[in-house]
């Protein structure tokens, strides 16, 4: 039983079609403990203080993730990896990665100690609206928050080999772990260490996150190491190609910030709200449009490295058909099941009629942009 286990595990997923009904397998799975997560928050917690605590701690790691993790993505760095693989040289792919692990790791270390010893500072301009106590949990919450970034963003560097060998299974699980975390965080750590137990939660989930691919990096004999051999000049070439989607990425976790940012100065729950409407209508995006385009990568990138732009071409327009033909049926059951789909997912608890009318009206708002948001993600890797 657990070698047919690790042996699914271990499957390689050759095909588009296949890979993305897999990743969205996985995908459904992981929204719904994320659905899972957000209906135990809303049940325990509610639009509360603490709630509104909990979610306004993300904003400085999740700037962090998106302006430092970024550099070292997956959509960069597979057509390098490739390539090298490609010509038969593994030990330059093998120096390539342990390049980049060392000068990530470096740079997010730096960033995070700043960040920690700078929390009061930003905690005044994350929350403005917050009081002192509220703002002393904030400040100790986005502390512990802040082995998030390091640890999503090493496993994100890592999951260039797990896509790259189409290790898929393994690809779609790693968010499963990371909802198991915060779970656990809500059910076990809570009850035990209050606040800052949700907080490490969130930690416990990026390391799992992280942990998981690591067997496959081992079985390919991608051990990554730290070095003082670094080809500055190839480092310069990706963070540059990279920069384009890292600006993009940061600008939208800025935006966000700025929005809860605003949130803190409305009444209590005003940010728990906004937040639950977000992951709500983020469940069609991860399921459809990121499985498609995280399936399509790969062989979007093996087609243009060939020159077969024919076929690259050919395998975009057919991706981009399918994210389109799936996503406008179900924007439409969104908008008009709102308030239903809020009620059944949310309502319980502490979550009263008034939170679900306000969060089905949020919904309703972000899930126009439901279509544009899926294409992005095909169109980034098309792009590079």
């Amino acid at each position: 039983m657990v070698s047919k286990i690790f042996s699914f595990f271990k499957k390689e997923s050759s095909r588009i079609t296949e890979a993305a009904f897999l990743i969205g397998g996985f995908a459904l799975l992981s929204q719904v403990l994320g659905l899972i997560r957000d209906r135990s928050l809303a049940s325990v917690l509610g639009p509360s203080a603490t709630l509104d605590i909990y979610y306004a701690g993300f904003r400085v790691p999740d700037i962090i993730f998106a302006s430092i993790s970024t550099l070292v993505s997956i959509t960069v760095l597979i057509p390098f990896f490739i390539d090298k693989l490609e010509h038969k040289d593994k030990e330059s792919a093998r120096s390539l990665l342990n390049q980049l692990f060392t000068v990530f790791s470096g740079g997010i270390a730096i960033i995070s100690i700043l960040a920690f010893i700078l929390m009061p500072f930003l905690s005044h301009w994350v929350a403005p609206g917050f009081d002192v106590a509220q703002r002393e949990s904030l400040i100790t919450m986005s502390r512990i928050m802040l082995l998030s970034p390091i640890f999503l963003g090493l496993s994100n560097l890592f999951s260039t080999i797990t896509q790259l060998y189409k290790r898929f299974i393994i690809y779609a699980f790693a968010p499963i772990c990371y909802n198991l975390g915060i779970i656990i965080g809500i059910f076990f750590f809570l009850p035990h260490f209050g606040n800052i137990g949700l907080a490490m939660g969130v930690a416990l989930g990026a390391f799992l996150h992280m942990a998981l691919q690591i067997p496959v990096l081992a079985s390919h004999g991608f051990y990554p190491r730290l070095t003082t051999k670094i080809d500055w000049k190839e480092m310069r070439r990706i963070f540059m190609l990279s920069l384009p989607r890292t600006l993009g990425l940061a600008l939208s976790s800025i935006t966000i910030a700025v929005i809860v940012s605003i949130a803190t100065t409305l009444e209590t729950g005003a940010v728990s709200i906004f937040n639950f409407s977000f992951n709500l209508q983020a469940v069609p995006i991860t399921i459809i449009g990121l499985s498609y385009s995280v399936a399509a990568f790969p062989a979007l990138s093996k087609a243009f490295a060939e020159g077969k732009l024919d076929v690259f071409k050919t395998q975009i327009i057919s991706v981009a058909r399918q994210i389109i033909f799936w996503s406008l049926p179900i924007m439409a059951l969104f908008i008009v099941l709102r308030a239903q789909i809020v009620r059944v997912i949310l309502g319980a608890g502490q979550f009263t009629w008034s939170d679900t009318r306000l969060t089905a009206a949020a919904l309703a708002l972000f899930t126009i942009s439901v279509v544009a948001q899926r294409l992005i993600g095909l169109l980034v890797r098309g792009y590079y």
